[in-house]
């Protein structure tokens, strides 16, 4: 038997989703059959329903064996090198550098953002494995290796999971810049479907099988003879949304080989800015409402004198 108690970063799950987190090498048959058999006991009392939310200070008594449990915390702080943009008591906003992998890979990449904000985390003394139970620091948005520029890190439960919700209600705007191939109307909205596959996405007008709507907002900032500067707005968050968007419609990135592109060299595009535009309550991330981010980005400030 092992007893626990719930702190702030576990409080407000649901007990299932919690013990499917805590008891790794459990099945989830298994888990749910446990429930019934009166496996687990909150506060003294056995809990058979997985939709139990939990609170703060509730104790939990788990009679499993040991061999279900996540061996002891291996995590190393490694790492620590990240160029914050922004902190306080529940974010981090990171600027990340094109070429870093945000998370662990199939190719096993060790040296991950993600381990470097931890570490960073857990030199300032504000993140501990050993004093959580399910939780640890996390990115609540995605960019991929080649691309930079701002992420963000969520350094409590709650903050993640509000996170999570606004950008899912498009109540966090992300703003990207790119040089793509040729010319474009000045400013553009569009429209297709997105559908993944195993190395790559594509794109079509019509609505395909498996296929997801995706909605992206333009604005052309500078032109060269063969190539633009462009601001985008995502509508939506789809992987490669960007890449193949504009390759959909004849403008790949410019050295987007994997889209289109004929120039090597590596493509251009980084998140650059940032708005928090809540319009429903944020709880405690209220104050960062009409708040607004943004980086310096080398190859925009640069676009005129490059030779492309």
């Amino acid at each position: 038997m092992r007893e626990i108690t719930i702190n702030q970063n576990d409080a407000g799950q649901r007990l299932d989703k919690f013990l499917t987190k805590y008891l790794v090498n459990m099945p989830q048959s298994m888990l749910y059959k446990s429930l019934r058999k009166n496996c687990v006991r909150v506060n003294g009392k056995h809990i058979k329903d997985g939709k139990y939310m939990l609170q703060n200070g509730d104790v939990l008594k788990l009679f499993f064996k040991d061999e279900f449990y996540e061996s002891k915390s291996s995590f190393k702080a490694g790492n620590s090198d990240i160029d914050v943009v922004y902190e306080d008591e529940n974010i981090i906003l990171i600027n990340k550098e094109s070429g870093v992998v945000v998370h662990s890979d199939d190719k096993g990449t060790k040296d991950t953002l993600l381990e470097r904000m931890q570490s960073y985390l857990y030199k300032k003394g504000e993140y501990n494995p050993e004093n959580e139970h399910s939780f640890s620091p996390s990115f609540c948005n995605r960019l991929d290796r080649n691309t930079s520029g701002i992420i963000i890190g969520a350094k409590n439960a709650a903050a993640l999971r509000i996170i999570n919700e606004k950008i899912r209600s498009r109540e966090i705007k992300k703003i990207y810049l790119c040089i793509v191939e040729g010319h474009l109307k000045k400013s553009g909205h569009l429209t297709a479907y997105l559908t993944r596959g195993d190395k790559k996405v594509t794109v079509s007008d019509y609505n395909e099988e498996n296929s997801k709507k995706i909605g992206t907002k333009y604005n052309v900032i500078a032109e060269k003879k063969d190539t633009s500067l462009v601001e985008v707005e995502l509508e939506t968050g789809r992987t490669h949304q960007i890449r193949a968007q504009f390759s959909h419609i004849g403008n790949p990135l410019y050295g987007d080989t994997k889209y289109g592109s004929q120039h090597s060299g590596g493509m251009k595009l980084a998140s650059y800015k940032l708005v928090f535009d809540f319009k429903t309550d944020a709880g405690i991330l209220n104050y960062l409402n009409h708040k607004e981010f943004q980086i310096s980005v080398d190859f925009a400030k640069t676009f005129a004198q490059q030779k492309l």
